[in-house]
């Protein structure tokens, strides 16, 4: 989280913090274990009425921002989301509504989605993908249509969308085309995830057709707009993580202040203590190397696509150390189901193979060197 936050980022956060302390509360989240869709539509509706769908949408498109950088306001919201562990297709939907929102057109889906009375989600990953983007999918040009033969997996909350906002290959490109989930040849397979309330599946299209008016930018031509959402998809990603990165570690302290041995607080003794600087250290780089992510994204400035995935490697990488420590400095206790720091334990686990795991962005990384380096 920011360390200077303007007022009315303050109270947009206070905001969502009391709704999520009322309506994603850790009794509520068990209760949605078995829920199919893991989240209740008058949940997610009522956080669209705060503001969670419009920070990337255009102000004539119904949109606005509280900063004047709706990225930034957004990674606010996705920061308590993770400090909640809350549900919520936050991410998608608001990758979708900012790529409709710039391509124009689709009106009636994107108010949809502004108000929370419809879900879509963004169909970008694929099973065995060596490539943060691949390209499996085929988006074939035929007549004044086209047609989709494909399968991506995971795509988040896929089962209650309306719509999918599909990213495959047309040729040596990338296209992107809006589809309706009841579209002939659509098929959407749940999976199964260790995340207690967040729901993922696999969507096969199968010869699925579409017309013209679907494509959602230029055919072809959509690599910058795919480069955008990934790196939007990063920056609240990696934001949802440091939140539960957060709670997790001030669980843990607070545990470590209460439980007492010999007489004395598990925090008091020093083989402990070093391992809480540590934590402390990753939790403060996280919110770091999180937020300088979310401006450089939000100023369109030519680091943007490196600080992303140093902040997905990095948050990937000692989130997953730290939610192994805070369950082991649980003792017994930090392996049951009955104990919350699980909670905070499973969405990091899955957050860290969303939109490419710690290896991928390091490559990544890599790969943006040699090219800077070419170009200069």
């Amino acid at each position: 989280m920011k360390l200077t936050l303007s007022e009315d980022q303050l109270f947009f956060r206070e905001t969502t913090q009391r709704f999520l302390d009322d309506h994603a509360s850790v009794a509520e989240l068990r209760r949605r274990r078995d829920d199919v869709a893991g989240f209740g539509a008058d949940y997610w509706r009522r956080g669209a009425e705060l503001g969670w769908t419009s920070f990337l949408v255009r102000e004539e498109d119904g949109g606005g921002s509280i900063s004047g950088e709706g990225l930034v306001d957004l990674a606010i919201v996705a920061h308590e989301i993770g400090a909640h562990a809350a549900p919520g297709p936050l991410v998608p939907v608001n990758v979708v509504a900012g790529a409709l929102s710039r391509a124009g057109g689709h009106a009636d889906v994107l108010a949809g989605l502004l108000d929370g009375t419809a879900t879509a989600s963004w169909c970008l990953a694929e099973q065995h993908a060596r490539a943060i983007v691949p390209t499996g999918l085929e988006i074939e040009q035929r007549g004044d249509g086209f047609v989709l033969r494909g399968v991506k997996r995971p795509v988040e909350s896929a089962g209650e969308a309306s719509h999918l906002l599909v990213t495959g290959r047309t040729g040596d490109g990338l296209t992107q085309v809006l589809v309706p989930t009841d579209a002939p040849g659509v098929t959407v397979t749940p999976l199964k995830t260790v995340d207690l309330t967040r729901r993922f599946s696999a969507v096969s299209f199968d010869d699925v057709q579409v017309p013209a008016s679907a494509v959602i930018g230029e055919v072809g031509n959509a690599a910058p707009d795919v480069e955008l959402q990934l790196q939007q998809a990063l920056v609240l990603v990696s934001a949802e993580c440091t939140g539960a990165m957060q709670s997790a570690f001030d669980m843990t302290v607070q545990w470590a202040f209460d439980r007492y041995t010999f007489g004395r607080p598990l925090a008091s003794y020093q083989a402990l203590k070093h391992r809480f600087a540590d934590m402390k250290s990753w939790v403060e780089a996280a919110h770091a190397i999180s937020d300088e992510a979310a401006d450089a994204v939000a100023a369109v400035t030519p680091t943007a696509a490196s600080l992303v995935s140093a902040a997905k490697a990095y948050v990937g990488d000692t989130g997953g150390a730290l939610m192994q420590e805070c369950v082991q400095l649980h003792g017994g206790l930090g392996v049951t189901y009955e104990h919350d720091v699980h909670l905070f334990l499973r969405r990091q686990t899955v957050n860290q193979t969303l939109f490419g795991t710690a290896i991928q962005h390091r490559a990544r990384l890599t790969d943006l060197a040699e090219l800077q380096e070419k170009a200069a």
